[in-house]
């Protein structure tokens, strides 16, 4: 069971790495229209999810790092359970995976990226009512 405060439970719930509680994207990776749209602050917290302009470029070396498991895993479990299989058979199953999988590795890359520089921020529900008496 995965616990609020952990990086694992904001990555696979896609939630704000501050408080996570707050969406991090902006609609579902499968979104094509809005695929890899975060939201500039937390709708929850309101903290920003952008340290500066281009923060996100470095989340294609995470992309490339996922995208290399999937084909490394998928060629390695074809290949103990389906070893009958050609080359291009191997190719194309794999190739047409990626594809398939490329909006939820995008969006996986982005918060597994947010995640690297951005820490679990838990805010205490006596400072929220401070807040509100003022």
């Amino acid at each position: 069971m995965m616990k609020k405060g952990t990086k694992l439970y904001s990555i696979l719930k896609f939630k704000c790495p501050h408080c996570h509680e707050g969406a991090f994207f902006k609609a579902h990776p499968y979104n094509l229209l809005m695929a890899g749209e975060i939201h500039k602050e937390c709708p929850v917290c309101g903290e920003k999810n952008e340290k500066e302009p281009g923060f996100y470029y470095g989340a294609m070396y995470v992309s490339y790092g996922l995208g290399a498991a999937v084909f490394i895993s998928t060629f390695t479990i074809m290949n103990l359970f389906l070893p009958e299989f050609d080359w291009i058979n191997y190719l194309f199953i794999v190739i047409g995976l990626l594809v398939i999988l490329t909006p939820l590795l995008y969006a996986l890359s982005k918060i597994i990226w947010a995640n690297f520089f951005y820490s679990y921020k838990p805010k205490s529900k006596n400072t929220n009512e401070q807040i509100k008496a003022n």
